[in-house]
Parts: structure tokens; sequence; C-alpha cells
């Protein structure tokens, strides 16, 4: 694997942590909705690297603040480890180009 292969694994992991932190927030949002179904994210390894995100709708009405919350916190901190991945990947690529000149 090189170092863009590793940088665009890294962007589909913040992308899909997005999807992620939007469909807790969307959750949150409307917790006090009469009838509400709650969005639940589930992610696939795709074939390659990365990972991609499926959206769908709980079977029952109801709200879950604390498993949103939750959801909200690991969305940030697998952002935030993705970034640090194509950030260290964009500093060798970076490093490798200065060697090479």
């Amino acid at each position: 694997m090189g170092l863009s292969s590793t940088s665009v694994i890294a962007l589909s992991g913040m992308q899909a942590a997005q999807q992620r932190m939007g469909s807790a927030a969307h959750n949150l949002a409307n917790a006090s909705t009469d009838g509400f179904k709650r969005e639940l994210a589930s992610s696939q390894s795709q074939e390659g690297g990365g990972v991609q995100v499926t959206l769908s709708q709980a079977a029952d009405a109801g709200a879950s603040l604390a498993e949103d919350v939750v959801a909200q916190r690991i969305a940030l901190y697998e952002f935030k480890a993705n970034m640090q991945t194509f950030k260290t990947a964009q500093e060798m690529l970076g490093s490798l180009l200065d060697i090479r000149a």
C-alpha cells in the first residue's frame, strides 16, 4: 500500500465519521418528535481499502439519547484518528519529495 492509498483510506474514514456524526446529531435533534424513528449508521469495509457508511431507519420509534451521544463521541475520535493518519501520510510524502529534490 502506497502513501497515496493511505491518504485515500484516511479520507474515506473521515467521510464515514462525518456521516456517523450527522446521523447521531439528526437523532438527537429529533428525539422529542412524536413517532420519530432513529437513523442507524453501519459501516462496511470496501474492497481495496476504505469504509462506506449505510444509513437505515430503526424498526421502532423512540429515542436513545445515550447511544446517540456515545455515537457522536466515537465519530469524533474516528475522525481525529483518520485525520492524524492523513496528516502523517502527507508529511511522509513531503519528506520523500525533499529527499528526492
